[in-house]
């Protein structure tokens, strides 16, 4: 029958579109998801979301202003459970009470090391930077200088140690004093000196949770 063919070729022809129809479909691979996240973290939208503090789950204390936004929220969102539980280290332990040592937080991934020492001349401490961990810096009790400049404007005057995850530069740059309250967060790209004596203190006593970086 005319009617029946016609009805017939038609389904026949939408079956076939079908068919076809995943073969013009493009996917966005993992990698090319993260990328686009990545590329979405502007210097506005990292700085509203560090801002919204989502990222502190409760906690009391601030992160610097000097911190680098736009790579705190792209490590953030790369190892949210890593950075959650650094979080939660400063947020529950009391940091006054710790002794002195070393402490695992998550394995390899993020562990602290308290320190309580005398602070130094200027002269006598140096610029460094990292590449497998970020620092996170806070001085719990008296208070301390720290500088900070961004890697392109340092010169390497100790090639990268990869056993010791450092390397040392020259570098001119302003310092901040960091007292208990705030924590200094320092990324690969940021050249820091820490353990600057500041005026009044001699000494003091610091936390810094060490947290991997994300590739």
């Amino acid at each position: 029958m005319p009617g029946y063919s016609m009805k017939n070729a038609l389904l026949k022809f939408g079956s076939f579109v079908l068919l076809l129809a995943p073969l013009g479909c493009k996917t966005s691979s993992p990698a090319a998801t993260q990328a686009t996240t990545a590329e979405e973290w502007t210097p506005k939208k990292a700085d509203k979301w560090f801002r919204s503090r989502v990222w502190a789950n409760g906690l009391k204390l601030n992160v610097q202003e000097s911190v680098d936004k736009v790579e705190f929220a792209k490590q953030y969102a790369a190892n949210k459970a890593a950075w959650d539980k650094a979080f939660a280290y400063f947020r529950d332990t009391n940091l006054e009470e710790l002794p002195v040592g070393k402490y695992p937080i998550d394995g390899d991934n993020v562990f602290a090391a308290v320190t309580d020492n005398p602070t130094k001349e200027y002269a006598d401490t140096k610029w460094e930077s990292h590449r497998k961990y970020i620092d996170m810096q806070y001085v719990v009790r008296g208070a301390e200088k720290m500088g900070q400049v961004p890697l392109a404007s340092a010169t390497v005057t100790k090639p990268y140690d990869e056993a010791r995850d450092v390397a040392n530069y020259s570098a001119e740059g302003p310092q901040y004093e960091a007292k208990p309250g705030t924590i200094y967060i320092f990324f690969p790209q940021d050249v820091h000196r820490p353990n600057i004596k500041a005026p009044g203190f001699d000494k003091d006593k610091k936390v810094v949770v060490k947290v991997r970086v994300a590739q």
